[in-house]
């Protein structure tokens, strides 16, 4: 690592050591307006990340919305994962009050339904709401739960978020590293937190997001297969008051008709719209600053071997 990526790692890993400090000392209501206004700051600062925000709001809204309501939806965008990221590095705090005070649930039997099969299951959830405070609550009410997280590039910033996932009581399985770990958490019967909704360097296939084509791994899908077990989904989004909701949704069982590939395109398109369907009612909550349709290929029905991992 060359001295001025060294330089600027610590530089942020720092900056957002101070802020987690912060946050903790801070009331909740008040580190959030502080973080709602610094959120706004960024937002008008930063033309890069404002504008690839109203740029895919418009990708997905532009026939729905008009560019006012859009710009509108942006700035909230911003001022949600503030919230959010406050949430998230005050999950100590949750825990040691008791989250109940914040979190309220539907449909929770859906999962323990499928937690009782003792075979393991998905979890599948998006970059939505607040996913890390969604995970510390399934810990907190005693499920073994383990997620698969991409390493960030920061090794850090990576590690601090390791550390509070830890303190939440949830174990990180590292994707792309940790395969091992995966697997031996489904034969334990463990639930498998798993997020599709961004484009990243694994193996997947284009599917329809928003009526636009959009390249969505398909691990979810393949370990559900092979391994047999049930997709449960759930959701969290914050409330005006600014409680949390999560919803659970009925299991899906993966397709089979006889042709693997077919079948696999079939259950990755019914997950991308249960994302949307949920992005749709609470659209300020869904990280929008992600280029989620920048791979594109010719051939969109290219066949799943052949594309990368």
């Amino acid at each position: 690592m060359s001295i001025k990526k060294s330089y600027k790692n610590a530089m942020q890993y720092y900056a957002v050591l101070f802020l987690v400090g912060i946050f903790r000392i801070l009331p909740r209501r008040t580190g959030i307006s502080v973080a709602r206004c610094l959120a706004m700051f960024f937002y008008w600062a930063s033309g890069k990340h404002r504008n690839n925000t109203i740029r895919h709001l418009t990708l997905a809204f532009g026939d729905e919305k008009s560019g006012r309501e859009i710009r509108r939806i942006s700035r909230n965008v911003f001022r949600h994962l503030a919230a959010a990221g406050v949430d998230a590095v005050r999950i100590p705090i949750f825990i040691r009050q008791g989250m109940d005070r914040y979190i309220k649930a539907e449909n929770l039997h859906y999962f323990e339904e499928a937690f009782g099969e003792g075979n393991g299951m998905i979890l599948l959830t998006a970059h939505f709401g607040n996913w890390e405070l969604l995970g510390a609550w399934l810990t907190w009410k005693g499920y073994p739960l383990r997620v698969v997280g991409k390493p960030l590039t920061n090794p850090r910033l990576n590690d601090l978020i390791l550390q509070i996932r830890n303190q939440a009581g949830y174990i990180n399985i590292a994707r792309g590293i940790e395969t091992r770990e995966i697997l031996r958490a489904l034969k334990q019967g463990c639930p498998l937190g798993m997020l599709i909704d961004q484009d990243t360097r694994v193996k997947g296939v284009y599917v329809d997001f928003f009526g636009k084509k959009a390249y969505t791994p398909v691990g979810p899908v393949l370990l559900a297969r092979r391994f047999n077990i049930p997709i449960v989904f759930a959701f969290m989004h914050l409330e005006k008051d600014l409680s949390y909701h999560i919803e659970f949704l009925p299991p899906m069982k993966v397709s089979d008709s006889g042709d693997p590939e077919a079948d696999l395109i079939a259950d990755i398109q019914k997950c991308s719209d249960m994302v949307e369907q949920v992005i749709r009612k609470h659209p300020e909550q869904w990280v929008w600053i992600h280029r989620r349709w920048k791979r594109q290929t010719k051939d969109m029905n290219e066949p799943v071997a052949r594309q990368s991992i």
